[in-house]
């Protein structure tokens, strides 16, 4: 059991089935066209939980705590007990006492905020079209996100993204990872659809994102200082690196066909074996490591409404509610 939480079981009325979410998907983008499906599922606000937590003080150095969103604002969960923060964050990460907080800047516009260990900002910037994946590298210096600038997810056609990192000591700030040297089997790669999304960082160099191009998504590792990235395998989306450094939580499309939802795997970078977890339903998330055996992850009710689950890493047990509630959980290590 995870110290963040006391997890529970799987409610009735819980995430909908991976065909149910396709339907829903496919008819909202028939009537509601596109981005302001994305727009709506971001901004809604989730019914309230029972005995909600008040506002109170909400700092991010390393300790045994969990960071969430809770009904827009940054929180933190320590042995169950929530601690709300007065910052508004759609999306966040945290490590080393350096924070990343996704947030509206009007109801079309987004900032990326970086946040130092007693929530001041000390960076903030605009960026384009609807937040979506938020990492920072293990000594805080290096940030990244991910944002939907067309299409409103990874199953509309025609979607499109941009993922950008920005280096908090140097200023040094890359809006696209697509002017970076692509080498795919080996050889120099080009071409006008390539999109990158979901930055996970090995350091304050190297880093790990999926790259997707003529119909395929890959793993790829990237090199910062060099603009450059290379594959390592396909069907891999939104990684998530372990603190070890040895294995990528990621989702895995069912048949290499989005469309049939995610199962929510393990992949082992020294041999490229792919572990399943327990988790049934389809997890359209950037999974976060709790520790290097479990990890948490964000499952949504029928009426939107979101819950953090936690699951083992090597298919070994089950899946359990962690936080009810929340969202886009982060171990404070």
């Amino acid at each position: 059991m995870s110290p963040f939480f006391a997890a529970g079981d799987r409610p009735a009325g819980g995430p909908m089935s991976s065909r149910s979410r396709v339907l829903a998907l496919a008819l909202a983008t028939v009537l509601l066209a596109g981005v302001a499906v994305g727009y709506v599922l971001l901004t809604r606000r989730p019914a309230p939980a029972a005995n909600p937590p008040a506002p109170g003080p909400v700092t991010l150095p390393p300790g045994a705590r969990l960071l969430t969103v809770t009904d827009r604002h940054l929180a933190t969960v320590t042995g169950g007990t929530r601690t709300v923060s007065a910052v508004e964050c759609v999306r966040v990460y945290a490590a080393a006492g350096t924070g990343i907080c996704l947030r509206a800047e009007n109801p079309w516009a987004y900032q990326v905020v970086v946040l130092d260990a007693g929530l001041r900002q000390t960076a903030a910037f605009g960026v384009p079209g609807l937040p979506n994946r938020a990492r920072v590298s293990p000594s805080g210096r290096m940030v990244g996100w991910t944002t939907f600038v067309g299409g409103d997810s990874y199953t509309a056609a025609g979607f499109s993204t941009r993922t950008g990192i920005y280096d908090t000591r140097t200023g040094t700030k890359v809006t696209t990872l697509e002017g970076f040297a692509i080498t795919r089997a080996g050889r120099p790669y080009r071409a006008a659809d390539v999109n990158f999304w979901g930055v996970t960082f090995a350091d304050d160099n190297v880093f790990y994102a999926t790259m997707s191009t003529g119909g395929q998504r890959y793993l790829v590792r990237g090199d910062f200082a060099n603009r450059a990235v290379v594959t390592l395998a396909t069907n891999v989306e939104c990684p998530s690196l372990s603190p070890d450094g040895t294995r990528v939580a990621f989702k895995q499309a069912i048949g290499g066909d989005p469309l049939r939802g995610w199962r929510l795997s393990v992949l082992d970078l020294a041999t490229l074996r792919v572990t399943a977890t327990a988790e049934p339903a389809s997890v359209d998330d950037q999974a976060a490591w709790l520790d290097d055996t479990t990890l948490a992850y964000t499952l949504r009710h029928s009426d939107g409404s979101p819950d953090v689950w936690t699951v083992p890493a090597d298919g070994s047990g089950p899946s359990r509610v962690l936080i009810p509630g929340a969202e886009s959980p982060s171990a404070l290590r």
